[in-house]
């Protein structure tokens, strides 16, 4: 029997391993146990709505068709499916349901990770990841299904039908609320996109043009396998448009992973930025240059060169657990400019409250558009007066039957770090230790692998040597 669970967003695994079409339609079973609930609760956000939920995949293996399977179960239990006519990104999924006044929605995606993986991945009618409250009654609903020997009873494989929904056309006319295009078209840029064989085809790439951009597209073509590598627009994955943009064919490179949600930017000289410096640069650039105001969200492990931006324009810092479905709840009840994470995810007040790489992309074209200078140009003016940030993540194994001692061991709390003192200790996610001179780190265990992300801030290339060095000796002990 199958465990279905929820992690940081939604449920992933194998396909035909776990992620099958049985534990699919169980899955989506304890999904529309859920909404069916909440349609009968007064005090719910969908209480009298609609019963219908928007559906979508990215490009992997059996997304329609999956698609299809949740649907045939959704129409047995009265809910109503709208499913996207293409491979669709995650923002553009979420922005459907807003639009539609949908009860919620379900998407078919594994995001970054690997051809062979499939994910099921759920949003409440916000449009906004589901909360951990949520999914674990989600989760509780497909226990008592299991234990109850839940059985669906499908038609014929391919024969169920649903009803399909453009949703581009309303997505760009909601995106000018955010860009300014008339800004880029006006640059006259050469921009190289990597598509990763992912959902922004058509998007990304499509929206530039209009504005007048001369685009170079890499790996636009549709490819389940992803041509053989992880559709994450690091800077391994980035390399093809960092190579075109170091000849001079390009002025910067914007990248995103399969399911668009993530981003990725190359700057003038071929330099893959860091998801930390983008947020930064996004924060600064919608205070300074577009004069927004509310304050600046980020996750735990998330550069505190963020934080240094923020004060030197005046904005407040809120600190949420990893995951976007806690950037995106703080993002629905407070004034936030601007939310994201290390990971390559950000969104902007008045958007949806999910990652958006096509609009983070845009906001960097725009940008350096607005300012006339390379990204890297604008970091070194801003470091000037914030001083300089180096980070770093590395993932240190350890033999599985220590991991309950080493989580004890960071979980007491520890006086130093190597030959840093630690001065505050922070547990919201993980272990955070704050050490002099706005220098940290973080330690979080993978809830799939016996590793622990360690990450690391030193205002020094020195010092960032020293913690990792430190780090590693720590959890080897």
């Amino acid at each position: 029997m199958a465990t279905i669970k929820f992690g940081t967003s939604g449920w992933r695994d194998i396909i035909a391993r776990d992620f099958t079409f049985d534990n699919v339609r169980l899955a989506t079973q304890g999904i529309a146990d859920y909404l069916n609930a909440e349609l009968q609760n007064p005090a719910s956000p969908v209480h009298g709505r609609k019963p219908v939920l928007i559906l979508g995949r990215d490009a992997r293996f059996l997304g329609e068709e999956f698609c299809l399977a949740a649907a045939e179960v959704l129409a047995a239990n009265g809910i109503t499916c709208l499913l996207c006519d293409r491979p669709t990104p995650t923002p553009v999924i979420a922005h459907t349901i807003r639009h539609k006044k949908a009860i919620g929605g379900i998407n078919f995606t594994a995001s970054h990770n690997p051809a062979e993986y499939q994910g099921l991945k759920f949003s409440t009618w916000n449009g906004a990841p589901a909360t951990p409250d949520v999914t674990k009654q989600i989760e509780a609903n497909i226990v008592k299904l299991q234990s109850e020997h839940w059985i669906f009873n499908a038609a014929q494989f391919g024969t169920f039908k649903c009803k399909q929904i453009d949703p581009m056309p309303e997505y760009f006319k909601a995106l000018k609320k955010f860009i300014k295009f008339d800004v880029i078209k006006k640059a006259k840029m050469k921009i190289a996109v990597e598509l990763m064989y992912g959902t922004g085809r058509g998007y990304l790439d499509t929206l530039l043009e209009n504005y007048g951009v001369k685009v170079t597209r890499f790996h636009d073509e549709n490819n389940p396998l992803f041509g053989g590598i992880h559709p994450e627009p690091n800077a391994h994955g980035m390399e093809d448009v960092s190579k075109l943009v170091r000849s001079g064919k390009a002025q910067m490179g914007l990248g995103l992973d399969g399911d668009a949600d993530r981003f990725g930017i190359v700057d003038k000289d071929g330099t893959w930025l860091t998801p930390n410096q983008i947020l930064a640069l996004a924060l600064y650039h919608l205070k300074k240059n577009r004069g927004w105001t509310g304050a600046v969200v980020r996750t735990v492990p998330t550069s505190h060169q963020v934080d240094a931006v923020a004060k030197l324009l005046g904005v407040k810092v809120y600190e949420t657990p990893v995951g976007f479905k806690y950037i995106g709840a703080l993002m629905e009840s407070e004034p936030i400019i601007v939310g994201g994470e290390e990971s390559g995810g950000l969104s902007v007040k008045g958007h949806v409250p999910e990652k958006d790489g096509i609009l983070a992309c845009l906001l960097m074209a725009e940008l350096v558009a607005t300012e006339k200078k390379s990204l890297g140009q604008i970091l070194r003016e801003l470091s000037k007066q914030i001083g300089e940030f180096y980070s770093d993540r590395i993932n240190i194994s350890f033999a599985p039957e220590k991991k309950e001692a080493l989580l004890a061991k960071l979980g007491g709390g520890l006086a130093n770090i190597g030959a840093f003192k630690v001065e505050k200790f922070i547990t919201t996610d993980g272990f955070k230790f704050l050490l002099p001179n706005n220098e940290w780190v973080a330690f979080r265990a993978s809830g799939t692998e016996p590793l622990i992300r360690c990450y690391i801030e030193a205002k020094s290339k020195a010092n960032l040597q020293k913690l990792d060095k430190a780090c590693r000796a720590l959890l080897a002990a």
